[in-house]
């Protein structure tokens, strides 16, 4: 199975395609339980670049390519062809979905097996860019007809893969296209904009070019608002991925993100925590939390109830507000926080353990920061 996905799915070390990519200090991404063997067996280098590491190196989740990984397992399920369409050389597929002549059922045939064959193929990823094709495959994506959309939506994601193409898909105005498609596609047609938007951020010029682009951040937390199941949860992923750029926390902020987030967290969706911790980073994000009714008794729910994940975006939201908010800290205790936190201090993961010492600092001191 794993042969097919592109390598840069696959863990370095154990070549099988990742299941919770982890970012190692030296920039290098590893599946958790292999680089956390090779820790374990004594190991303070990197595997790939030989670098030192220091004694207990972070393992940063790394969501987007995650995110990527499952809606790449999802648009490359077989589906059932009673008719299969004969099998073209690339480049009469490419001419083929270039031409203006070309007929909705040719466009069609070509999007379907261009992205089949640039699953795979890097080199055809980037012929299909340099080939001036990128254009053909934004025209379909603007397209009314919700399956050539898909598919050119479908296509789009494979050629972003390639960091080398994501600045130039963005040149070519794949932001706006796919921005439209936000507010306006079909729900599996939104759910793959927000992934190109994820796979697109992982480039960092791109986080403040997208967040820039008018109506983008809004168009997410819209659909985070009256998405349904698979869309909130790719807008969730985009807008933390987008917001590790400073600008767009306070943008995310002012488009109403943080009620909506505390609303859908509440639901039980762990990325809306996740978010949160990135957007309680700037003050505008730790005032808006702040004020929204009921953020604490969620928070304190993924602490005692979440994933390790969640638990660490718990601690250190909690721990941000707490920084700042006198009133916080002392709700935090009557919620028993420090209790939980102190029984945490011993867990098994380092940034669990790391973030509930740091909250239990704050609050046996409830130290303000002017």
């Amino acid at each position: 199975m794993a042969t097919q996905f592109p390598d840069d799915f696959k863990c370095p070390i154990s070549l099988e395609i990742m299941s919770d990519p982890v970012i190692l200090s030296s920039g290098h991404t590893f599946d958790r339980s292999s680089i956390q063997r090779w820790l374990d067996s004594g190991h303070r280098t990197c595997p790939i670049s030989k670098l030192p590491l220091p004694d207990h190196p972070p393992l940063i989740p790394n969501h987007a390519l995650r995110s990527l990984i499952s809606n790449y397992t999802l648009i490359s399920l077989p589906k059932s062809q009673p008719n299969p369409s004969p099998q073209l050389q690339p480049q009469t597929l490419i001419s083929s979905l270039v031409s203006p002549s070309s007929d909705f059922n040719s466009k069609l045939d070509s999007l379907s097996q261009l992205t089949r064959l640039t699953k795979l193929d890097h080199a055809l990823r980037r012929q299909l860019t340099d080939s001036g094709a990128v254009s053909a495959v934004l025209n379909c994506v603007n397209s009314p007809e919700s399956v050539l959309q898909e598919k050119a939506l479908s296509l789009l994601l494979n050629l972003s893969l390639d960091d080398d193409n994501k600045v130039g898909l963005v040149a070519e105005g794949a932001i706006g296209r796919v921005v439209t498609v936000l507010r306006v596609g079909s729900p599996d047609s939104r759910a793959l904009a927000c992934t190109i938007l994820t796979s697109l951020a992982v480039v960092e010029v791109n986080k403040a070019t997208i967040g820039a682009y008018p109506n983008a951040i809004q168009a997410l937390v819209a659909l985070l608002n009256y998405g349904k199941g698979r869309e909130v949860k790719e807008a969730a992923t985009a807008l933390y991925a987008i917001c590790s750029f400073p600008d767009n926390r306070r943008r995310a902020v002012k488009c109403g993100a943080v009620p909506i987030l505390i609303r859908i967290g509440g639901m039980g969706l762990e990325r809306a925590v996740e978010v949160l911790s990135v957007l309680v980073k700037c003050k505008e994000g730790r005032e808006e939390i702040g004020r929204i009714g009921g953020c604490l008794r969620i928070l304190v729910k993924v602490i005692k109830n979440g994933s390790e994940r969640g638990i660490q975006c718990g601690l250190f939201t909690l721990n941000s507000l707490c920084c700042y908010s006198e009133e916080m800290c002392e709700g935090a205790k009557r919620e028993g926080v420090l209790e939980i936190c102190l029984a945490l201090v011993e867990d098994d993961n380092e940034k669990v353990r790391r973030n509930a010492s740091s909250l239990v600092r704050t609050l046996s001191g409830c130290r303000l920061v002017a």
